[in-house]
């Protein structure tokens, strides 16, 4: 890599990591240190194919690594979870403690990887529905129902512990 190269990659990390953290902690759930890890891995990838990346959009070719892989580490766990775990049942948030960003936070982790990954691009990273379909490699249909059907579960979750609280 070039020197012009070296200095282009320092100052797109400057600008974006901050950003593609808090998507991946968006993504993968409360875990900031897995989160890390996959922007590290993201980085990682950037910076190999940087020369080759760099004129192109950088932000939206990091943002995909970073969402495949969230994706895969998601299925990952799902499986390990499912051979060897049976899941816990869901609990309610305690009343009177219920704190509205962690109860969307959480509720949103509660939502399968692939929906979870709609919802962070197009309300998170504000991207457009096409932008969204690209990066995940969708139609704009799917990410339309995604977005549709993670709303309203978040909605219909959220106004029943609204109910509990009252």
């Amino acid at each position: 890599m070039t020197d012009e190269d070296e200095s282009a990659f320092d100052e797109f990390l400057a600008s974006r990591s901050t950003a593609l953290l808090r998507t991946a902690i968006l993504l993968c759930g409360a875990s900031q240190h897995d989160a890390e890890d996959l922007v590290q891995g993201a980085l990682e990838k950037v910076y190999r194919h940087w020369p080759r990346i760099r004129h192109d959009n950088p932000q939206a070719y990091a943002r995909r690594v970073v969402v495949n892989a969230a994706i895969s580490v998601a299925r990952r766990r799902k499986v390990i979870q499912e051979i060897t775990f049976a899941r816990p049942p869901d609990t309610a948030v305690p009343p009177f403690d219920v704190d509205l960003r962690e109860a969307l936070f959480a509720e949103l982790q509660r939502l399968p990887t692939r929906m979870r990954a709609v919802l962070v691009l197009r309300y998170w990273e504000d991207l457009s529905e096409n932008e969204t379909a690209t990066l995940m490699g969708c139609s704009v249909g799917s990410v339309k129902s995604q977005a549709s059907r993670g709303l309203a579960r978040i909605r219909e979750r959220m106004s029943s512990l609204e109910g509990a609280l009252r």
